[in-house]
């Protein structure tokens, strides 16, 4: 058989994987098949498309399919959608969504790039046109236009995770009414409460009503396109458009139909090389598994930085190469009106269920010299091995200082360090970025005193 790559999926997984082995073997035949009508786009920018921080949706698009095939000679078809993988016979059935032809098309070589799709809950009235989802580019025109059309005056985001907050934070600038409802008794589970609160205060300044514990029970339809937001709670609240914003499942039924062994969560299992159980199919990005750098057990948690690295690496080694993922610590920030908030690495509960005993200390310092103008608070959590003083994970809310403190904390993780070598780094100082005694090292003091005592603080 003709050597010839597939990918099944043109957004970071899938692309990132089809540019690298592009670039390694120029005269490998390679085509991507996509079911929607753009690829690598930035869905992470799409709440400030929503919001109008980015005026025009193009921002978001980083390269085109006529891009792929001038520069990288890649051919990219949209609205594509593989149906099945036949891999005894090593082919794909692509069904054309525009003229409804089906084909089929062989490999030597697959990459299943077939990123997530939202969880729709089934409450009863979810199929209302003025309820959305937010994931790909679609979804956020579909938004944006109809805020836009139809100028709402109160809207209900489901789910309060980063994407859910990103969500409120752009309805509200559009001067809407928004009421958050989590089912959980906290939001953004992987902080600590003090810190949550500092998010939820600044949900409270911006006019933002968040109801915790609370699960919607029923979707109403009120008329002229009005919603009735029912809760298990027996209140009610009345919106005029609704954003479901309750996390992602990796699409995987490809795979499994085909075959191909799934893991945590039901996303694809793959080695540190990308490859699945099946020959010459690797997979990459938000369909598969990843595994934890500290613990190196399993995870499910798709980013889009994840899933450039591990498109890369399965480009690389479908062309021979021998490159290996190294895992995440699932590092993340988000904004949240005028407070950002970052997480690197393991809380209490994931690192007691990998076996490890550990310490934590809070502290709260400036991010930048007491005396210069503008000058804010960060708190900072650190988590420690108990027995070692590794730095496990690390917490942090405040300015957007904290972004130039995760990464110094996903670093030192990565690294093995302990809050004594911690202490010891030479961070950069100057009185309009930090302090001359930085919050990270402020944390690794604590740290250090924590270790000789031990005990959390």
């Amino acid at each position: 058989m003709e050597r010839h790559l597939v990918v099944i999926g043109g957004n970071a997984g899938g692309m990132s994987a089809a540019v690298r082995a592009r670039r390694g073997d120029p005269s490998l035949p390679i085509t991507v098949f996509e079911r929607s009508g753009h690829i690598s786009y930035g869905s992470c920018g799409l709440p400030y498309y929503i919001g109008d921080d980015i005026k025009e949706i193009d921002r978001l698009i980083i390269y085109t399919p006529e891009y792929m095939k001038k520069e990288r000679n890649i051919n990219v078809h949209t609205f594509c959608e593989v149906t099945k993988i036949d891999v005894s016979n090593k082919c794909v059935v692509v069904k054309d969504l525009k003229t409804g032809k089906v084909f089929k098309q062989h490999y030597s070589h697959l990459v299943i790039g077939t990123g997530a799709s939202p969880i729709i809950p089934p409450i009863p009235g979810i199929e209302n046109d003025n309820i959305f989802t937010l994931r790909n580019i679609e979804d956020g025109k579909r938004i944006k236009y109809h805020v836009i059309s139809n100028k709402p005056k109160k809207a209900a985001v489901l789910g309060a995770g980063f994407i859910g907050l990103e969500t409120a934070e752009a309805l509200r600038k559009w001067g809407v009414d928004v009421y958050i409802f989590e089912s959980f008794s906290e939001i953004l589970p992987q902080l600590d409460r003090e810190l949550v609160s500092v998010v939820e205060g600044e949900l409270e300044k911006n006019g933002v009503k968040l109801f915790k514990n609370t699960e919607v029970k029923v979707f109403e339809h009120t008329g002229d396109g009005g919603i009735r937001v029912n809760t298990g709670a027996g209140s009610s609240f009345d919106v005029d458009m609704a954003v479901v914003c309750t996390g992602v499942r990796p699409n995987t039924d490809l795979a499994k139909d085909a075959g191909i062994e799934t893991g945590i969560k039901g996303s694809i299992k793959v080695d540190k090389y990308m490859r699945t159980s099946a020959p010459n199919v690797w997979a990459a990005g938000d369909c598969c598994e990843t595994y934890d750098i500290i613990t190196k057990m399993p995870l499910y948690i798709p980013l889009g930085t994840t899933a450039n690295k591990q498109g890369k690496i399965a480009g690389e080694n479908l062309i021979g190469g021998k490159a290996g993922f190294p895992g995440v610590l699932g590092t993340q920030v988000a904004k949240v009106f005028d407070t950002f908030v970052a997480f690197t690495g393991l809380n209490e509960s994931r690192a007691a269920e990998a076996g490890i005993e550990t310490l934590s200390v809070k502290i709260k310092a400036l991010d930048k010299a007491s005396y210069y103008p503008g000058t804010k608070p960060i708190y900072i959590k650190i988590v420690m091995d108990k027995n070692t003083g590794r730095v496990l994970g690390a917490q942090l809310a405040g300015s957007e200082g904290v972004a130039k403190r995760v990464d110094v904390f996903a670093t030192a993780i990565t690294a093995g360090m302990t809050v004594y070598d911690l202490y010891q780094l030479d961070l950069a100082y100057a009185p309009p970025v930090a302090p001359s005694s930085d919050p990270v090292l402020i944390a690794a003091s604590a740290g250090i005193k924590a270790m000789k005592g031990k005990k959390s603080y």
